[in-house]
């Protein structure tokens, strides 16, 4: 069904925000022509929704998509507990892998809480002769065995962990697969975020992939809209072809355009690299104590001047609240708008200043739900003004979420419940008054759009419950009867 022609009559749809009365919605054309009781029209075809909830498609504001392609066929880390337990995973997946000499890569340990410490000595205890390489859930970590540090030119190192650009180096060595191969991985990734009623991502992939998604929309992966970022190391050539930010990639049906300009101004909080105002608790007044600056401010005015002048709306990846604060100075100085990746520790002073100079604060609330424990302990004292989603919206600030995908699953039900909910796993929630009402989590979560009316766009999201009344525990797991990307289906279930 391609919504072409006489379109699609979508019958006994409730619109999620409105009245609880069933209305019809006909769509032509890829856009929504009417909404109420629709009469003649001679639709194509005509689908009964029985009641069921309506809403505009979902988009997650900050995705890695190959990344997250590649995470969904590793070895689950999270579950670990200590290095020992890790190390435990590896030895039984080593043990059951055949063959022995076959490199290993698993994902998402975070040691910050841990009661041992990770190390290349203990890791080779797993008992594997070939590489193995773990990744943190923050990306910001590997931990490597010996087999591991020596093919990556690393024989000498003297922990197995490696952080930050060294970090990022050698993941994307390990990354490393056929183009054939990641464009499948990811294609089967995209029908997966379509039928958790995903419409669209911002893809912040570390390599220029405006290219790789125009092919993979030729080789048929058709799901979702994509907006491709740019790095620093990019950016020459992104100018270089007049590309800026919004403009639609040629061929590919105007699913790909080009995105954001990145830049990453300090580390994470698990790896205790994030970039504070005052120093983590144990460091003392130790040149890292308060975390890493990952660029000056003279040189972030110059690439946000330089990408902002071509055309390029910045995205700039601050966590700490120093980093945030050097962002906003930067962006002020520019003053080119733009959005602040992540903002998770945020001044007391600096939340106006988002409303003022209209920047973007795009969060990753289920961020919150994973490092509620690592943030109580390095941030001890200051978590009144974590993850603090209410007071950015309390400030003027326009939010959007997203799952910083693989760190968190490629699922914005999941971190709307996070955000409505400030709980899991039936916890107390943490920080209360820093939830956010269902609906505005919900216009977050869709580009900014409220409603479905004639005149707008028809992608959407048909599902078995009204998101806005679900409790946590439904939401998180909401059943999603259908998604419809510019009038056609890319996901439905049996009726």
């Amino acid at each position: 069904m391609t919504g072409r022609g006489h379109g699609i009559l979508l019958r006994s749809a409730r619109l999620v925000g409105a009245s609880d009365d069933p209305v019809d919605v006909l769509v032509r054309d890829g856009v929504v022509t009417a909404v109420g009781e629709v009469a003649g029209g001679d639709p194509d075809h005509v689908v009964d929704l029985d009641g069921r909830w309506v809403s505009p498609g979902l988009w997650d504001s900050h995705v890695h998509m190959d990344q997250w392609a590649l995470v969904r066929r590793r070895l689950d880390l999270s579950s670990a507990r200590s290095a020992a337990e890790a190390v435990s995973l590896v030895r039984e997946r080593v043990q059951a892998t055949s063959p022995a000499r076959q490199p290993l890569i698993g994902y998402g340990f975070q040691d910050a809480l841990w009661p041992d410490v990770p190390s290349r000595d203990v890791l080779d205890t797993a008992g594997a002769d070939a590489p193995v390489v773990l990744v943190s859930k923050d990306l910001h970590t590997l931990w490597l065995n010996s087999a591991a540090l020596a093919e990556h030119g690393r024989a000498d190192h003297p922990t197995g962990l490696l952080r930050e650009e060294e970090a990022f180096e050698v993941n994307a060595r390990v990354s490393e697969v056929s183009e054939e191969q990641l464009d499948a991985w990811v294609g089967d990734a995209a029908a997966a975020a379509a039928a958790r009623g995903i419409v669209g991502i911002v893809d912040l992939e570390m390599t220029l992939s405006i290219d790789r998604w125009a092919r993979r929309v030729a080789g048929g992966t058709r799901d979702l809209r994509v907006r491709a970022g740019v790095y620093p190391w990019d950016l020459d050539a992104v100018i270089a072809r007049g590309l800026r930010t919004g403009d639609l990639i040629d061929g590919t049906e105007g699913l790909v355009s080009m995105g954001p300009f990145k830049i990453i101004t300090d580390g994470s909080l698990n790896t205790r690299t994030a970039y504070c105002h005052e120093p983590y608790p144990g460091l003392g007044e130790a040149a890292d104590s308060h975390g890493l600056s990952t660029v000056d401010r003279d040189e972030l005015i110059g690439y946000l001047r330089r990408a902002s002048s071509a055309g390029l709306v910045p995205a700039v990846h601050a966590i700490g609240d120093a980093a945030n604060s050097l962002a906003l100075d930067a962006l002020e100085v520019v003053g080119c708008g733009g959005s602040i990746e992540h903002a998770q520790l945020v001044h007391a002073d600096d939340f106006a200043r988002f409303a003022r100079l209209g920047i973007i604060a795009s969060v990753q609330p289920e961020h919150a739900m994973d490092d509620r424990d690592v943030a109580d302990r390095y941030w001890a004292g200051r978590t009144d003004r974590a993850f603090a989603f209410a007071s950015l919206v309390a400030s003027g600030a326009e939010i959007r979420l997203g799952s910083d995908a693989p760190v968190a699953p490629l699922d914005p039900w999941v971190a709307m419940a996070a955000a409505v909910s400030r709980a899991r796993d039936e916890r107390e929630p943490w920080h209360s008054e820093q939830r956010l009402l269902s609906s505005v989590a919900l216009a977050a979560s869709t580009g900014g759009r409220t409603a479905v009316e004639p005149g707008s766009v028809a992608d959407l999201v048909v599902t078995e419950a009204d998101p806005l009344t679900a409790d946590d525990l439904r939401l998180r797991h909401l059943e999603v009867a259908g998604t419809m990307l510019g009038g056609r289906w890319t996901h439905r279930t049996p009726d």
